[in-house]
């Protein structure tokens, strides 16, 4: 196969990889984290912030997606071992999820780390209507980074209904990824990587060490089932590689049943490297450009049209016009003072907010608004430009 390599392991690959990744999340599956008949799995735990503890040192963020919280509240609530119907889940994961946090809280804190627990839903990551909640559960999360915290992700199971669900946290864990622009996405299951065929039913299936792409031909490679306290499988795991390399995220599946997981797969142990796939604009920025419609428009004067062109993000002194009506989240277009159009983006203020702060300095925002407002008018991340060699580096610095 030709979008793959094969192998024992990538070796000190994986550990530089590691080392140059300055944001990196990782998934948790349940069946790392519970032990069915006693609960959290403590001496696993604490092994594991030792290497997160390690990452940070080195100057990484890390964000954890963990699952767990239906699995413990079972096991609290003492619920018969067969498929959970959606209230008993609910239940469960209220139970279960107080447990969760408790546990990630006092491990984190064993090694002078403060956690910071964020509950999902598929809305608040994913589609047209979820735009205000995006912006919100990523300015939330980027505050916790800034404040050196280390977010714990899951989701919100008490809540979601089976047409609103991730339904696994692998893909929660890539749509964080890429909603936080990650560096790195680590999937830490019950299995080591990606085979040929499922090995537990094919003991001739051949190990893969790298996939550059994800093909149809690596898709129908993926097995169906996860274990009795998993959504998951294969199946999931390389949807979530689809989200996260499309997005210029790379992904590592790795086993995660060893104690000190991270430190193993630095150190050569084998796993599946899905790399990251190169992006321009991106797809995020390709819908926010050519799928949504505005509900307003912002004029910006030449110097802020300068900047933005120069990967900026739109700050209030720049705008010189605000018309039409808008919320927060709401897709406006960007205008110079002639009135060409620049390009468009997700508005950080309402329309009443964005004419009552219109050309001033981000430091007499708070005076204006009554409240310490957000820097920017629209983010750069949140903005598309209609010339094409525009760069658009999510990397620049306001």
């Amino acid at each position: 196969m030709a979008d793959t390599k094969y192998g024992n392991g990538n070796g000190n690959e994986n550990g530089a990889l590691f080392n140059t990744s300055k944001r990196i999340v990782i998934k948790i599956g349940s069946s790392l984290l519970v032990d069915p008949g006693s609960g959290v799995k403590n001496q696993w735990l604490d092994s594991l912030i030792e290497d997160i503890a390690s990452l940070n040192r080195n100057g990484a963020q890390i964000l954890l997606v963990s699952s767990g919280a239906i699995a413990l509240g079972r096991n609290m609530l003492d619920l018969p071992r067969r498929p959970l119907k959606l209230d008993e889940s609910q239940a469960a994961a209220a139970v279960g999820q107080i447990e969760l946090g408790r546990a990630w809280s006092a491990a984190l804190s064993k090694q002078n780390l403060v956690p910071g627990q964020i509950l999902l839903t598929l809305n608040d990551t994913e589609g047209q209507a979820g735009r205000r909640s995006y912006l919100n559960a990523r300015d939330t999360i980027e505050r916790l980074l800034a404040f050196g915290t280390v977010p714990v992700i899951n989701e919100n199971d008490t809540v979601a209904t089976s047409e609103i669900r991730y339904g696994d946290n692998d893909r929660l864990a890539a749509r964080v990824a890429t909603m936080l622009g990650a560096d790195l996405l680590v999937l830490l299951s019950d299995i080591d990587g990606l085979y040929t065929a499922p090995p537990d039913d094919n003991s001739t299936a051949d190990f893969i060490e790298t996939v550059e792409q994800i093909t149809p031909q690596i898709e129908a490679m993926a097995g169906s089932a996860g274990s009795e306290l998993s959504r998951g499988g294969m199946v999931t795991k390389i949807e979530a590689g689809k989200i996260a390399t499309r997005a210029g995220t790379s992904m590592i599946i790795a086993s995660g049943k060893r104690d000190h997981p991270i430190a193993a797969i630095q150190n050569g142990e084998r796993c599946t490297l899905f790399a990251a796939r190169p992006v321009k604009a991106g797809a995020r920025k390709a819908w926010i450009a050519g799928q949504l419609e505005t509900s307003g428009s912002i004029a910006v004067d030449e110097g802020a049209a300068g900047a933005l062109i120069r990967g900026k993000s739109l700050l209030p002194a720049g705008v010189v016009g605000v018309s039409g009506s808008f919320s927060r989240g709401d897709a406006v277009a960007i205008r110079d003072v002639r009135g060409a159009v620049l390009g468009q983006g997700l508005i950080a203020y309402n329309s009443e907010e964005a004419e009552l702060i219109k050309g001033a300095h981000s430091d007499d925002l708070a005076d204006l608004l009554g409240y310490a407002g957000r820097r920017a008018l629209v983010h750069r991340d949140d903005m598309a430009l209609l010339d094409s060699s525009v760069k658009l580096d999510n990397k620049l610095e306001d």
